[in-house]
C-alpha cells in the first residue's frame, strides 16, 4: 500500500456509520459510509467482524459521480 493509503487504515473509526434511506427495512442491504479523517470508511453492518475498506476522496469523488452518471447501471440487471 502506499502512505496515502496506510494513513485511512490507521485513521479510527470513530465517527458516526450511515446507512442509506434506500436499505432495506429487514436489513438485507446494509451498506453503511462513515466520513474519517482523508476520505470514507465502507462496511457491511450485517458482518461486523470484517474490516471496513477505506477509500480516499479522490476515490469516492470518482465513483459517486460515475455511479451518478450510470456508468454501473449494467450490475443491476433487469
Amino acid at each position: 500500500m502506499n502512505r496515502e493509503k496506510d494513513d485511512l487504515y490507521a485513521a479510527p473509526l470513530d465517527g458516526k456509520w450511515v446507512k442509506s434511506s434506500r436499505s432495506g427495512g429487514n436489513g438485507a442491504a446494509c451498506v453503511r459510509v462513515m466520513k474519517i479523517e482523508g476520505g470514507v470508511a465502507l462496511d457491511d453492518s450485517k458482518s461486523p467482524g470484517r474490516p471496513a475498506l477505506r477509500y480516499t476522496d479522490e476515490e469516492m469523488r470518482a465513483f459517486i459521480l460515475a455511479a451518478k452518471d450510470g456508468e454501473f447501471d449494467f450490475l443491476l440487471g433487469s
